[in-house]
């Protein structure tokens, strides 16, 4: 149901998207203005990765199946990669034409009703943006919140637009147009290649220590007494799905049944504090005599030395491959 929502959101936001690049280009025709160029090449990207990211949440949203045992999340990284491709390149596409203007300038007109143009079409992106980005993060979809965050930085290049145009009117000063449609695309730019390496990352599955260090702090603020450590921790994104594979000590009279429940209840507390597609692996291990000395779990008839130090959970301890000592 909520996938369903995000996905007629997404269909709201494209459509949005058509409505705001056909007021950037009448913006452009009537002015000539390389700046408002600029604003309406992006927001052709603003169309063209809203579209692909429509088809990757719907896709995304397909349940696991055979040929796909962790579920289809990992199109979103693809998607979130290849806006992030076309940002690129808008911005180098800008900067080209910018500086040939420079070189060779041309006449600019009737600024002030392209302003009104651009102001209008900026601020609904920047609305827009923000809403995108709001749900992408609120569904752990990177999709959406790279889609939020460019639709975003195309409100705050409209404000620069705004700015910079008001100058030119101002002075009078034609080259300030192409300045400012040269600062644009850089920024452009640099937006388009931290998508393109957010989405490997997420590809190549690089550790997300963000992610790892609220897991292993909300865990740590809520262990029970028969979690003597937690070991070998490991979790991956799959689009706003998350894979985690750990390993759990505890007592070691436990009887499988008994070992079952606690990982249930450490798989709830997770769910609990990240409830959009959660799957766990969790291997346990028997406590040695040498756990007791970090073991806080009271009346253990088993216990062979007192409690010595109680080790807080950290990335340091819980991502090595060995109990706590």
């Amino acid at each position: 149901m909520e996938d369903k929502k995000y996905i007629r959101f997404q269909w709201f936001a494209v459509s949005a998207g058509v409505i705001i690049l056909v007021i950037k280009f009448l913006a452009f025709h009537i002015t000539g203005s390389n700046a408002i160029l600029s604003d309406a090449l992006e927001s052709i990207i603003n169309v063209v990765a809203g579209s692909f990211a429509l088809y990757s949440l719907i896709l995304a949203a397909k349940p696991k199946d055979t040929d796909h045992p962790y579920g289809h999340g990992k199109i979103e990284f693809i998607s979130s990669g290849i806006e992030g491709t076309l940002i690129l390149l808008a911005g180098i596409s800008i900067v080209l034409k910018s500086v040939h203007d420079l070189i060779l300038p041309h006449q600019v007109v009737k600024l002030d009703l392209g302003l009104y143009l651009a102001a209008g079409a900026g601020l609904i992106n920047y609305i827009l943006g923000w809403i995108t980005e709001y749900y992408g993060k609120k569904n752990n979809s990177p999709t959406m919140a790279a889609s939020g965050k460019h639709l975003k930085s195309d409100g705050y290049t409209s404000l620069g637009l705004i700015i910079g145009l008001s100058v030119v009117l101002l002075t009078g000063f034609i080259w300030i147009d192409s300045v400012i449609a040269i600062g644009f695309g850089a920024y452009i730019g640099i937006v388009g290649l931290k998508e393109v390496r957010k989405s490997v990352a997420g590809i190549m599955d690089e550790a997300d220590f963000e992610l790892l260090r609220d897991l292993v702090t909300h865990l740590n603020k809520k262990r029970n007494q028969n979690w003597i450590d937690i070991h070998n921790f490991r979790a991956q994104k799959f689009g706003k799905g998350i894979h985690i594979d750990c390993h759990i000590t505890v007592p070691y009279y436990l009887t499988v049944e008994q070992a079952h429940e606690e990982i249930d209840a450490m798989e709830n507390l997770v769910k609990e504090h990240y409830p959009h597609g959660v799957e766990m692996f969790i291997h346990t291990d028997p406590c040695t005599p040498n756990s007791c000395r970090i073991c806080s779990k009271s009346n253990c008839d088993a216990r062979q030395s007192e409690l010595q130090e109680r080790i807080e959970w950290n990335l340091e301890n819980v991502l090595q491959n060995q109990k706590h000592q």
